[in-house]
């Protein structure tokens, strides 16, 4: 079922799905999950049949509050408290060690736990009417490109999900930023929606993106292939991809090209390809990234050519998608 309008009734109804074992897919800041209860085994169970999704592969528990923190994790740093309140409600998800209750089928069989607090109107009011842990990885096919919009949802995943709660599209476009403080020091396994500077500011140190303890934590979205399209996808540099374009061009292809800010100077037309114009800005580009991927992905093209970001830190997030999004089609 399809909520358009989200009020009391659509969020109690959604509650009570969940409370039955159901799967509900809702909003979040960053991308639309697909839900279900995060202490109910065949829920879970619903959820991974659903997308697909490996066994072993570890969910991320949402929770209403950061006070709900303790419930689902022990042995709690002070970095992690002090980053609940910096960003919570916000998109960054704090692997813990896990409580002995929290289910194999949330940790993927390990001894961490991801939780969460989103940032969006829907989601908060879904978890404080359903009074419990959420486990919602992103309510697609495993492997493939997130959802940012309700219609994404049903035309991924369709009569798999009970409840699809529209609550337009997602303001951030890319997943949570995914931090471990399970053994002792700070290491991003996952840059998304805050920045690691930001994280850094907050805890007034580096963090890593290696364990430095050798003990290799498995993170939702961090496999080296993920977050791809049907269509096959590229990723160059300025410098080959018009080279690239001409190529597959002269094969006959037909090509979109997403580029960074406008083709001024380019030949753009003809020869079976279409160039469109990506945002200059790194939180832009992140926004409408899964958009427009989900667009083109069904426009008939026979390949996907994306402009390489820049190498910085505030374009992180964006190339790590499109690397692995490349890797992934």
């Amino acid at each position: 079922m399809m909520v358009d309008m989200v009020g009391q009734d659509a969020i109690h109804s959604a509650a009570e799905l969940l409370r039955a074992g159901g799967t509900v897919a809702f909003p979040t800041e960053t991308v639309y999950g697909l839900g279900a209860d995060a202490a109910n085994p065949l829920a879970l169970h619903r959820v991974f049949e659903a997308k697909g999704r490996p066994a072993d592969h570890p969910l991320i528990v949402h929770i209403a509050d950061a006070s709900n923190l303790s419930e689902w994790a022990q042995d709690i740093p002070d970095a992690a408290w002090r980053l609940a309140a910096a960003f919570w409600p916000g998109p960054l998800t704090l692997i813990l060690r896990r409580h002995d209750q929290v289910l194999n089928e949330v940790t993927g069989g390990q001894d961490t736990v991801g939780l969460r607090v989103p940032d969006h109107p829907v989601a908060a009011a879904l978890l404080h009417a359903f009074g419990g842990g959420v486990a919602a990885p992103s309510a697609n096919r495993f492997g493939r490109v997130s959802p940012t919009t309700a219609q994404h949802v049903r035309d991924e995943l369709g009569a798999q999900v009970g409840i699809v709660l529209d609550g337009g599209t997602c303001r951030v476009g890319v997943e949570s930023t995914i931090v471990s403080l399970a053994h002792g020091k700070a290491v991003l396994l996952r840059p998304g929606g805050l920045s690691v500077a930001a994280i850094e500011d907050v805890l007034q140190q580096k963090i890593t993106s290696t364990q430095a303890t050798g003990r290799e934590v498995r993170a939702p979205g961090a496999l080296s292939a993920h977050y791809a399209p049907a269509t096959p996808l590229e990723l160059h540099p300025a410098d080959a991809l018009w080279q690239r374009v001409h190529q597959l061009s002269a094969q006959g292809r037909k090509v979109i090209v997403l580029g960074l800010g406008d083709a001024s100077g380019s030949d753009i037309s003809g020869g079976g390809f279409a160039y469109f114009p990506m945002p200059g800005f790194a939180d832009e580009y992140a926004r409408v990234l899964y958009a427009t991927l989900h667009r083109f992905d069904r426009a008939g093209f026979d390949y996907l050519l994306a402009e390489a970001p820049p190498d910085t830190q505030p374009w992180l997030a964006v190339r790590d998608r499109l690397q692995r999004g490349a890797r992934g089609a």
